[in-house]
């Protein structure tokens, strides 16, 4: 009975750790507010990571809203801002915004992440993808009350 209750916690912790590492986007696809961000490609599909859109989105890098350059590292939030039908890049800071929509980022690497930087797609659908990015694209993007986001489409404009 021991090893079975042994075996049984083990499972039960591993499997709370996988539910623990997809919780944000969980949380974004369920409760999210969707979004649209304009989006460009940066890679081709990697043939060591499977069949993957790897994403840019311009709208979070213009000029009159740059990335907060303050020497430090870590959690790092920026607010959205309608601009006709597509969302851009307000304020950033390094204090989770009190209202309004926001993605929660990590600048700890040497690029910021907001959980939207790729897209796992079939083959075929991924070179489809590819295809239409490069005659300019939106992604429709859920994000949660907590800043955390999720792609669910990518779509002409």
């Amino acid at each position: 009975m021991n090893r079975v209750l042994t075996t049984g916690v083990i499972a039960a912790s591993q499997l709370a750790l996988v539910g623990l590492a997809v919780a944000p986007q969980l949380s974004a696809r369920a409760s999210g507010d969707t979004y649209l961000l304009r989006v460009a490609p940066v890679d081709p599909i990697d043939p060591f990571r499977g069949a993957y859109v790897a994403l840019d989105y311009p709208g979070l890098r213009e000029d009159d809203a740059p990335v907060l350059d303050d020497g430090r590292q870590g959690d790092l939030y920026v607010t959205l801002e309608q601009h006709g039908d597509v969302w851009r890049a307000g304020e950033w800071s390094r204090e989770r915004p009190d209202d309004g929509p926001y993605l929660a980022c990590d600048d700890r690497t040497w690029q910021v992440q907001c959980g939207i930087e790729s897209w796992f797609l079939p083959q075929d659908e991924a070179k489809q993808v590819e295809r239409l990015l490069r005659d300019g694209a939106v992604a429709e993007v859920k994000v949660d009350g907590r800043g955390n986001a999720a792609v669910v489409d990518v779509r002409a404009p």
